[in-house]
């Protein structure tokens, strides 16, 4: 750690003005959680000697303990290691701050079993014993909606049409539309290129309020989960400055558009190579075994791509958002795309989970998909030309319990994520389940009364 304890020296050099640090620790749900601490302090958290319990990993989405996995661990703490890649100034602040993003890892040195980023580095790891570095990029979109609600809770558009409607205000890709909002995405573009975030493009998505920001590829697929979350992060605080409410939830709004999380992933081999390009763009052996992995896994970690109830109303047809596992080429209807490109940049496009999901838990499925495929030498099918919602019949998870289920008894999810990290998930996820079943909706009320 000594060498942590010189980059925050260096970093503290650079940024005297800091006054406050966020050492932040994502959680399973994909919530920040962690401290605020001092600069006098950041030696320490730097040296590792920072603790938590281990259970605010498993945290549910309204912030409690599940009591049964406290009671049965006792709750003892954990030790909160940082990774210095991801000290960064925090520019949209109103003070200034800094902040740096832990690992949890247990009392006698070891990483916790179910920590998302510990179970990132395992299938890096596992990819890795075959000789392949995977390369990642993530592409979210998001809401910028008012920061304020109706009665009932819901929140508002904070781009309408010339009547206050929403049907002809998504503009998708306008030019115009980005102009109303410019301020705020120089902002975000400036604060992206002050925490080292790699932004590729910035673009109006097909929905009233919808945005959409991706982050160019990393061949550190643990980077990418890293910058998925800081730009997630970025985005709400710059927004806030805006008084505007930035959203990441899956379905906002149940007659529009939801919001995805696309994820780009090739491989490279010893030499740099792309283990995918066989020159013609159609792809190589290795690419087959790799869709093929991820369509026989994918209702499997449905639960990982999709985590709470509003996740499954994004999944309807004619929504971009794919209800079956099926591939093929320039084909937004599917599940696995491989985009027309270059043949050196040919790679696929995962295209099932929600921005409301973990990225590092996405990131995980799609790396246990690809190892999978290839450890088992998978074929796929033939890939799909055309309409994939008029071919083929839904057949992933299309409600929460029955992703829960198929998750819970899951061979692959034991063999891939390991017991502790199966049994914890399906803990925190029932917990929600049952907190949402003890609640009557409005239109329960209207329908009912």
């Amino acid at each position: 750690m000594a060498d942590n304890e010189q980059l925050l020296q260096a970093f503290l050099e650079e940024n005297p003005d800091i006054e406050m640090f966020e050492v932040m620790l994502l959680d399973l749900g994909g919530n920040l959680r962690g401290k605020w601490v001092t600069p006098d302090k950041m030696p320490g958290v730097m040296a590792g000697q920072m603790k938590l319990p281990l259970t605010t990993l498993a945290l549910d989405a309204w912030g409690r303990d599940i009591e049964d996995l406290v009671f049965d661990k006792g709750d003892g703490d954990g030790y909160c290691v940082p990774d210095p890649r991801t000290l960064a100034a925090v520019p949209w602040m109103a003070r200034p701050g800094g902040q740096v993003l832990v690992s949890m890892h247990e009392v006698d040195g070891g990483p916790c079993g179910y920590d998302p980023r510990a179970v990132v580095e395992r299938l890096m790891q596992r990819l890795a014993s075959h000789g392949y570095r995977a390369v990642m990029a993530t592409e979210m979109e998001f809401n910028l909606l008012k920061d304020e609600r109706d009665f009932m809770g819901r929140p508002a558009h904070s781009q309408e049409d010339s009547v206050g409607g929403s049907v002809g205000a998504g503009h998708t890709y306008g030019i115009e539309s980005m102009q109303e909002v410019a301020e705020l995405m120089h902002e975000i573009r400036d604060a992206c290129d002050a925490q080292g975030l790699p932004i590729d493009t910035l673009t109006k998505e097909a929905a009233p309020s919808q945005y959409e920001i991706n982050l160019y590829h990393n061949d550190d697929a643990l980077v990418a989960a890293d910058q998925a979350v800081m730009l997630q992060r970025l985005i709400r605080g710059v927004a806030r400055n805006h008084d505007l409410l930035a959203t990441f939830m899956a379905k906002p709004f149940g007659d529009i558009a939801g919001n995805g999380m696309h994820v780009h992933c090739s491989l490279l081999d010893a030499d740099g190579n792309n283990a995918f390009d066989d020159g013609t763009g159609a792809g190589t052996p290795l690419l087959r075994q790799a869709v093929a992995g991820c369509l026989e896994t994918m209702p499997d970690c449905m639960l990982l791509l999709a985590p709470s109830l509003n996740s499954y109303r994004r999944f309807t047809r004619g929504t971009h958002a794919p209800l079956t596992p099926c591939w093929g080429y320039e084909n937004r209807t599917v599940a696995l795309r491989v985009p027309a490109d270059a043949p050196a940049a040919t790679r696929l496009e995962h295209r099932v989970a929600g921005a409301d999901a973990n990225p590092y838990l996405v990131i995980a499925g799609l790396l246990a998909g690809i190892v999978h495929g290839i450890e088992r030498g998978l074929e796929p099918p033939e890939p799909l030309a055309g309409n994939a919602y008029e071919q083929l019949e839904p057949s992933l998870p299309q409600h929460w319990s029955e992703a829960f289920e198929c998750f819970r008894d899951s061979a692959f999810i034991t063999d891939t994520f390991g017991h502790e990290f199966q049994d914890v998930y399906c803990a925190l996820k029932q917990q929600e389940m049952d907190e949402f079943d003890h609640h009557v909706t409005p239109l329960e009320y209207d329908a009912g009364l």
